[in-house]
């Protein structure tokens, strides 16, 4: 019965609103009230309210800009009905007049109603600056009106926007905030710039931090979802937000026409690194996945994630040849990605013989069964420890290296022309087993942050970057190279570390540092040699040759397996190896 009222209620304003704005219109004009025609434009009204476009049953309570153009439609239609009616009887611009009147008050009565049904009883205890006076912007001032936050300021790079307002909110620049800014830190700072890439983010980041407890950004366009609110998509801006560089010669046309239509076979698909490369090659078009990995949950959760393109799962070891020979002659992929490997320092100084077998031994079966099938090209993920090494895990990556440079010129009749190619980079955000997820949890129980040594630094990049880099690199490979990515500038750990508790707001965390572990050294190389040379690509560089006869390779890796002293035998295949046991 309320719903009845309401619509009845919009009839009744109709009539009263029209006798009152006619009564004004006659009277501005020196004219005698008509009674018939203002009888028939309120019948006429009353028929277009209810016939067009149900203009008589919205509601009022949750009117917007598309409620006032219906309306102002449905009155506009009505008048060109009774216009013709009355056409030489009274004057045309009479009857515009009363029209421009009447759509005024109507509007005028419906927003005012809504402000006062939707007015916010909430107190405003918080402030908010909204960086962007945009279409994302304006939204978000919207959605906070019912919120504790008061927004205070709108902060655009744009002049044109600049020296303006959103309902009687000032837009101002960068600088006229900074220079304005009296009080003490603000609470909230929203980014509200979808269309702004990462490193404009860093640098609103970076020049407005020391003003706000507190900054949110709001997803790109590609991730926000449409019908939901924009406040609730708001994420806070992680260290990953900060750290990811873009590269700029990122070719994704040479990665779509090495990725397109081929059967790709990824080992240790369900790692960080694999399981990216999976994401990679689906969205370039793979014909096949081939996933493979010797951990059943990794697996399955790789598995589950890929739905848009034939995939077959293998559950199985780079460690066992014969398994593998048979996936291969089953699979038949075109090209494989390599990226199974121990790669956590600690464990493998403490597992030592684990760590030759399956860095070193799955790699070479991975190699040897690849030439074997006549697969196109293998591309070896490598690691930043291989350089110069101080650690058995980086040793073992250094000897694959070595292992896939040299296989390419055997000459044999199994050597169908695969070229292999390896590719080496630092540290990647957010991996398993790095740095960041434990600061991560660090945090989350408030505990303070363990870093090894005040001065100990590393290259990082995000694992979607490296990976795209790592599927360009494998395209414009043509065999024996070792292609290094550039990584930029080494980041301190404890800089790092800083960040991450400044991004949490819990200033009572602090840092300890706990001493090197084993095999570790303060900082990690990604060259061999000066003379290493660039591609066409700033991103990519190959590193210089280093030639080791293959037959000898394969007597050291395998008197490597058999022999009591390891490390020496390390030393021996990898001369520049200096074990440090810290």
């Amino acid at each position: 019965m309320f719903a009845i009222d309401k619509r009845l209620l919009n009839f009744i304003v109709i009539v009263f609103l029209t006798i009152a704005t006619f009564v004004w219109t006659f009277y501005i004009f020196h004219l005698d009230f008509d009674f018939a025609l203002v009888s028939t434009v309120v019948i006429i009204r009353m028929l277009s309210s209810r016939l067009i476009l149900q203009d008589y049953s919205l509601s009022w309570s949750k009117a917007s800009q598309k409620t006032f153009l219906i309306k102002s439609f449905v009155y506009i239609i009505s008048f060109f009905i009774y216009i013709p009616i009355f056409y030489g009887d009274i004057y045309l611009y009479f009857l515009a007049s009363e029209l421009f009147l009447y759509l005024f008050s109507i509007n005028f009565l419906m927003y005012t109603y809504y402000y006062y049904i939707n007015k916010s009883d909430i107190v405003k205890t918080k402030t908010v600056v909204i960086y962007g006076a945009g279409h994302s912007g304006a939204k978000l001032n919207s959605e906070f009106s019912d919120s504790e936050y008061k927004v205070k300021y709108f902060i655009d790079d744009s002049v044109e926007y600049q020296n303006r307002s959103i309902d009687n909110i000032s837009i101002i620049s960068q600088e006229k905030f900074k220079n304005s800014l009296v009080e003490t830190k603000l609470n909230l700072l929203i980014i509200a710039i979808p269309s702004a890439n990462k490193d404009r983010v860093k640098e609103i980041y970076s020049s407005l931090n020391p003003f706000f407890d507190e900054i949110k950004v709001l997803p790109s366009f590609d991730d926000i979802i449409g019908d939901q609110d924009f406040s609730k998509q708001l994420k806070d801006l992680s260290v990953e937000d900060l750290l990811a560089r873009n590269p700029k010669d990122l070719d994704k046309d040479k990665i779509s026409s090495f990725i397109n239509d081929k059967t790709i076979l990824v080992t240790g698909a369900g790692g960080s690194i694999g399981s990216e490369i999976c994401r990679q090659c689906e969205k370039f078009g793979a014909k096949k996945l081939i996933l493979l990995d010797h951990s059943e949950y990794n697996l399955y959760v790789i598995n589950e994630e890929i739905k848009n393109i034939q995939k077959v799962c293998i559950m199985q070891s780079v460690v066992n040849k014969d398994f593998l020979d048979e996936t291969f002659k089953i699979h038949k992929p075109e090209i494989v990605i390599h990226a199974a490997a121990y790669k956590h320092v600690p464990l493998v100084e403490a597992n030592i013989y684990e760590g030759i077998v399956n860095n070193i031994i799955g790699t070479k079966n991975v190699i040897d069964t690849s030439i074997k099938y006549g697969v196109e090209k293998f591309v070896m993920i490598s690691t930043d420890k291989a350089v110069r090494p101080t650690n058995v895990m980086g040793t073992t990556k250094r000897i694959c290296e070595l292992y896939a440079q040299n296989v390419v010129s055997l000459e044999n009749s199994n050597n169908k022309g695969t070229d292999i190619v390896a590719v080496r980079f630092g540290n990647v955000l957010d991996s398993s087993g790095s740095v960041i997820p434990k600061f991560k949890a660090q945090i989350a129980n408030g505990e303070n942050l363990t870093v090894t040594h005040k001065d100990v630094t590393r290259y990082f990049m995000l694992i979607p970057e490296a990976c795209e880099l790592v599927l360009q690199a494998g395209a414009i490979g043509t065999g024996g190279e070792i292609f290094i990515l550039d990584m930029g500038e080494p980041i301190k750990i404890v800089d790092l570390a800083q960040k991450m508790i400044d991004l949490s707001n819990k200033n009572n965390i602090g840092i300890d540092f706990i001493g090197l572990r084993p095999g570790e050294k303060l900082y990690e190389e990604l060259l061999h040699d000066e003379n290493d040379t660039k591609t066409k690509y700033d991103s990519i560089t190959v590193a210089k040759s280093t030639f080791y006869d293959i037959k000898k390779l394969n007597l050291d890796i395998q008197d490597l397996l058999v022999c009591e002293d390891k490390l020496a035998k390390l030393k021996k295949i990898v001369p520049e190896f200096s074990h440090k046991t810290n």
